[in-house]
């Protein structure tokens, strides 16, 4: 099954014919714990139209065969939204020299087979190409050890983001607003950083 498996980058408009699978993908995955995401089709077009817009961002696609199974996004992040700046330029940081690793989704199916490893290298290669970026961040959502929708012996990736060189930074959060599954309304949720100097 898994012999078919290819991972290329898209840019621009390249990323059209794949935007609405990698938004039915994004549903699906971040429903899951920790993000627990009650998304819909309209804001996922929406917010993946950023990457589309952006020359400097990029989309890295995995597929099984034809099918989508995989993808992850980055864009530097002078082009993100103000409330993901905000808290790097409140740190030192100059936006316009922090690629944004932003999200990866993965299917279920295809976790443990090096594309979650493949999608930090190809998001890391396009800001080598790009050139001028002296960091590598992402973020990751906080959620209680004892949030009730916690499964049971649930392990975060902070070993793996280790072993791809990030470090978190308590100091750089910010606040994002979604509406969890098991929610009548959008909650604020604080959002830490992890970040690796570039050119390591």
């Amino acid at each position: 099954m898994f012999a078919s498996l290819s991972v290329r980058r898209f840019t621009g408009a390249a990323l059209n014919d794949y935007l609405d699978a990698v938004a039915r993908l994004r549903m699906e995955v971040f429903r899951d714990f920790p993000y627990l995401y009650d998304g819909t089709m309209d804001y996922e077009r929406k917010y993946l139209q950023t990457y589309v817009r952006c020359p400097q961002a990029v989309v890295v696609i995995a597929f099984a065969g034809t099918e989508v199974v995989g993808a992850s996004t980055a864009i530097p992040l002078q082009f993100e939204e103000e409330n993901f700046k905000q808290p790097f330029i409140s740190a030192g940081f100059e936006p316009a020299a922090v690629f944004y690793c932003a999200e990866s989704v993965l299917h279920k199916d295809y976790r443990g087979h090096g594309l979650g490893v493949r999608f930090f290298e190809e998001r890391e290669a396009h800001a080598r190409e790009l050139g001028g970026f002296s960091h590598y961040a992402f973020c990751s959502v906080v959620r209680p050890d004892d949030h009730p929708l916690r499964p049971t012996g649930y392990q975060p990736l902070d070993h793996f983001w280790h072993k791809r060189g990030y470090r978190k930074h308590p100091a750089i959060t910010a606040q994002y607003v979604w509406k969890d599954i098991d929610q009548d309304t959008e909650t604020s949720k604080t959002l830490e950083f992890w970040l690796k100097s570039g050119g390591h």
